[in-house]
């Protein structure tokens, strides 16, 4: 399997009516600014007045925010009916009145698009051609409405990237997404990830995205009987939004006692081809170049020369899970599931890196856990790390959805009923193996 997991780490990356918030009733009519509010002018005092788009956009796309030019992108917001997120948040933008209301404003259109996501992949937003559970559009509509953020010109000074971040954390479900706190219901915790590898296939989706929209706040019964509420978070796949915490500013309010906390954390990425893993172990390391984030970014570590991220607070160089895995690999169908024990370590006294079936020596620094050294396994640490932190006792890990196959062979096609039905297939089976995760298992 640890061949296996290098060749899968390979070929994902080298190419193998909307709801909107109640701010918008402030704003002005929705197409008042164009395609862009860069020519928004604004006081205190004063609703700002908007003028027609620039012809030049204010702000230098970053690397994501460039692959938009690829018209399938806007096709995967139009196909959602997402599309008036986009063209309406401009005049919105126009109506804040100052950086409090920006930031009141990022909240909500954040949060709406998030719920309008959840609602979508639940089949409570019907709209659009696309299957309801492709978590595709959430993705390109949220880098769309970020470049009409980053034109935004006020006439009041913002910090540009801190209402960024409050957009990013609200869309993608770290705020107001609180657990109900019912007595004796079961609180389950969970993230998935951003689709990846997209400078080589920008049509990919990531199963663990769908699978989590699917199941936000979703109400489920255990194997043992046992009701559970699942609450979730899309984390993007960029390492300086890891750098900055995003890890633990999701993760950290579900971990703190209380009655809406939660009961067991799971983060959820893509994996292996044709199987599901339960990683026992996450390395503290990171060791994933030469292949980048969705920003293009390096990690700055390799197998042979492993680098501890920034932000990383104390810990040990490998952490194991503590989830029910008996249980929870019982599960079968349609794809296997199987816990993987493997990790790449540099042993006490070496130098040089070793591949191990069993787990870590002592003593050993960490190379790469069971999901190698990318930011599936770094998130599957940090939230760990947290949890042996705040709440040593509560049952945690990671779980590795198989790689989605299925897109068309025709580049100007999005779908096809194969590829909705694989991220059917594994958004199911990651809801039966959360529902073998009961409190009596081992």
């Amino acid at each position: 399997m640890m061949i296996l997991r290098r060749a899968a780490l390979a070929a994902v990356f080298l190419g193998i009516t909307a709801v909107l918030p109640p701010a918008a009733a402030h704003a002005a009519a929705p197409d008042a600014c164009g395609a862009s509010p860069s020519g928004c002018t604004s006081s205190p005092a004063a609703a700002p007045a908007c003028s027609a788009a620039a012809s030049v956009p204010a702000s230098v796309p970053d690397p994501e925010q460039a692959r938009l030019a690829d018209p399938r992108t806007t096709a995967l917001v139009e196909r959602a009916a997402f599309g008036d997120f986009v063209r309406r948040f401009p005049a919105a933008l126009c109506g804040a009145r100052d950086a409090a209301e920006a930031g009141r404003l990022l909240d909500a259109w954040g949060e709406a698009l998030w719920q309008a996501a959840v609602n979508r992949a639940q089949g409570r937003r019907p709209g659009g051609d696309l299957a309801a559970g492709d978590d595709r559009p959430l993705y390109w509509t949220r880098l769309r409405m970020t470049v009409e953020l980053a034109d935004w010109n006020p006439g009041f000074p913002v910090d540009h990237q801190a209402l960024r971040t409050r957009f990013e954390d609200a869309s993608r479900g770290l705020t107001a997404n609180e657990f109900r706190g019912t007595p004796g219901v079961r609180r389950l915790f969970v993230s998935g990830f951003d689709p990846f590898g997209l400078d080589t296939e920008p049509r990919r989706a990531n199963p663990s995205g769908s699978a989590v929209l699917r199941l936000n706040g979703r109400r489920v019964t255990l194997a043992d009987g046992t009701p559970a509420e699942i609450r979730a978070v899309v984390l993007p796949v960029r390492y300086a939004d890891f750098d900055a915490g995003i890890v633990e500013r999701a993760y950290g309010p579900r971990l703190r006692s209380g009655p809406r906390a939660a009961d067991m954390i799971t983060s959820i990425s893509q994996g292996y081809p044709g199987i599901f893993t339960l990683e026992a172990w996450a390395g503290r390391a990171r060791s994933a170049d030469p292949y980048p984030d969705n920003a293009d970014a390096l990690s700055g570590g390799t197998y042979d020369h492993p680098v501890t991220a920034p932000g990383m607070g104390p810990g040990a160089e490998f952490l194991r899970t503590t989830l029910p895995t008996d249980t929870m690999t019982a599960v079968q169908s349609p794809y296997p599931v199987r816990l993987n024990t493997e990790v790449t370590e540099i042993p006490a006294g070496q130098e040089a890196p070793v591949d191990r079936e069993d787990g870590p020596t002592p003593g050993s620094r960490a190379v790469a856990g069971g999901g190698g050294g990318y930011l599936s396994n770094e998130v599957a640490y940090r939230s760990n790390r947290l949890r042996t932190e705040l709440r040593p006792g509560l049952p945690g890990g990671h779980l590795h959805t198989p790689v989605l196959t299925g897109l068309p062979a025709e580049p100007d096609r999005l779908t096809d009923a194969a590829f909705d039905r694989n991220e059917s297939d594994i958004a199911a089976e990651v809801l039966a193996v959360l529902r073998n995760s009961t409190p009596g298992g081992s």
